[in-house]
């Protein structure tokens, strides 16, 4: 089941939103902070002995608030902070409109008891680039009630991050 606007409100998931408007049916939109280029490869093993997240570099906005991105993979960060509650997982999905300009947002499970201001992969497929706003909503967030309350919440390497 879903958790309504009503519900996550009543839980408080969300802080830092810039606005009311946020808050749909049947999720929470996500806007942009800060838009990244990757600076060199990662490093995935199993067990993350060897992990090595990819560096990357800040890409700033122009004088009227634009980033002017060409096609490839960017990540990106949010504004909102994000506490999952421990009996539900979130998942971000792209908005439309970001579809229709050619750009997709992947993403991953967002675990019960994560918090943090999250992060994502913003690919541009368009031939032409894709301009973004700071602050431009990218994504929806929307969470999937447990059966039953997680009996541990989130304790990964990004617990509390960007906070």
């Amino acid at each position: 089941m879903a958790l309504p606007k009503h519900k996550l409100i009543e839980k408080n998931v969300i802080r830092g939103f810039l606005g009311e408007g946020q808050f749909q049916p049947a999720g929470v939109d996500l806007t942009v902070s800060k838009i990244f280029e990757f600076a060199d490869d990662g490093r995935i093993d199993y067990d993350n002995r060897e992990r090595k997240i990819s560096d990357a570099k800040e890409i700033g906005f122009d004088e009227n608030g634009y980033a002017h991105l060409k096609k490839g993979a960017y990540k990106i960060r949010y504004n909102e902070i994000v506490c999952i509650p421990k009996d539900a997982v979130a998942w971000v999905l792209p908005r439309s409109s970001l579809l229709r300009c050619g750009a997709s947002l992947e993403s991953a499970v967002w675990d019960p008891g994560y918090e943090g201001r999250g992060e994502s992969l913003l690919v541009v497929y368009n031939e032409h680039g894709l301009k973004l706003k700071k602050n431009g909503k990218v994504g929806q967030m929307v969470f999937i009630q447990l059966v039953e309350e997680a009996k541990e919440g989130y304790n990964g390497a990004y617990q509390g991050e960007n906070l």
